[in-house]
């Protein structure tokens, strides 16, 4: 039986992490270079990419105007200097080859601090390997060299940067993330509420004015030529969705998926669950009912929370899947925030780990049927769900309190 004892402990033990990490990476760098060297190279944005920075790197300031042979330019300002930058190093975005090397690295590197925030968190060894198998997330990376890439990064690095109280820092990283591509918008709800429990009002409202002001710096050239244009296209709320490519409600119909109370019944869903999340899980930590904390907070009379690692993380995350669940139309490469993202969300929703890895393996087979299908995309609303109400159901575990500590002191503001 001492045999067993040992494999339980190697399972359950973080500090485990410290050799295993190193070696995943290690692995998973053999990967990145087999699966360029042996996997074609499929193209899809990369060649748009490029032709919409030859535009602005022509002096197009015009949003309106900066087009690709597959469409407009759609995305916020960083993504525009990021893929510049990309331009420079691939000789005008010809050397495919290098560029799918840059972006191993940018997966690598990605990876490294997913496995930070993992350990900081308390995650157990066993939820490791998963971090490295999805092959879904590996074309994303080195096969599309989608953008989705680039603000993941960003993403993983602000949630590091939370975890370690570096808020200033957190905020402009994420908001950087949000100005390469706006999902990131959807972790804004977690992040706000941590901010008030941990700083207070008024600090919060500084830092959310501080991730404001980067948006403006970062679009200038842009704002200066023509703002709505801009506006509208780098932040289009009103976007209409094909149906042919949608992976999440394709299993709804086209006629529902395309019509209006659809849309706002998801916007109602939204709403709810950040509702419950804010009143069952995110706001534990101060010990109060949402109508006693806004009362305390408006007459500055709140007390700074201590937050746990694990708490910045699931808050962050959950957040994150709640959004994706009610979203009307995810694309493949919505899997670079979601995959990292599903064995912590898991583990703190309580599953027992064969569970876990059953619900990893169909959410992986669903994002990576193409085209999807009734079933495949049941089975990534369904995976979402269970990811969600799970971390709700036990959101007394989820967002443990037990190694957050009131400041000692009343914040007056």
């Amino acid at each position: 039986m001492d045999w067993m004892h040992r494999i339980r402990d190697l399972c359950l033990n973080p500090w485990h992490t410290k050799w295993i990490a190193p070696l995943l990476v290690l692995g998973d760098a053999a990967l990145c270079a087999l699966i360029i060297w042996k996997v074609p190279y499929t193209e899809i944005d990369w060649t748009t990419y490029m032709q919409q920075i030859s535009l602005y790197l022509g002096g197009e300031r015009d949003y309106t105007l900066i087009k690709g042979s597959t469409g407009p330019l759609v995305y916020p300002a960083a993504h525009v200097y990021g893929y510049t930058f990309l331009y420079h190093l691939t000789d005008e975005g010809r050397d495919i080859f290098f560029g799918q090397i840059l972006f191993a690295v940018l997966y690598l590197i990605t990876l490294v601090v997913v496995l930070a925030c993992y350990r900081q968190s308390g995650a157990p060894p066993y939820l490791l390997p998963l971090l490295v198998l999805s092959k879904r997330l590996h074309s994303i990376y080195v096969l599309r060299l989608f953008n989705d890439g680039l603000a993941a990064l960003a993403m993983w690095v602000a949630i590091l940067l939370f975890q370690n109280r570096k808020y200033t820092a957190a905020v402009a990283v994420w908001s950087t993330g949000v100005a390469i591509k706006m999902a990131l918008l959807l972790l804004a709800p977690a992040i706000a509420v941590a901010l008030v429990l941990n700083v207070s009002l008024l600090p919060s409202i500084r830092l959310g004015i501080v991730a404001i002001l980067i948006q403006v710096l970062l679009a200038i050239p842009f704002l200066q030529n023509n703002p709505a244009g801009y506006l509208s296209r780098a932040f289009e709320l009103t976007r209409q969705f094909m149906f042919k490519w949608t992976v999440n409600w394709r299993f709804v119909g086209e006629e529902l998926f395309l019509s209006k109370k659809f849309s706002l019944a998801l916007l109602a869903l939204h709403v709810s669950l950040l509702g419950a999340f804010a009143i069952i899980g995110w706001l534990r930590p101060s010990g109060l009912s949402l109508p006693k904390f806004i009362q305390n907070l408006l007459a500055g009379r709140h007390n700074t929370v201590s937050l746990s690692k694990s708490y910045i993380m699931s808050a962050i995350l959950s957040s994150l899947a709640l959004g994706l669940l009610c979203a009307r139309s995810l694309h493949y490469q919505f899997f670079a925030y979601l995959s990292w993202a599903t064995p912590f969300l898991l583990w703190r929703a309580g599953f027992h780990p064969v569970l876990l890895y059953i619900i990893w393996a169909l959410q992986e087979w669903a994002w990576n049927t193409y085209p999807s299908t009734n079933v495949s995309s049941l089975v990534v609303v369904l995976s979402l769900a269970v990811q969600t109400f799970g971390v709700l159901a036990n959101s007394a575990r989820a967002f443990d309190t037990t190694r957050s500590k009131h400041s000692g002191k009343e914040h007056i503001q």
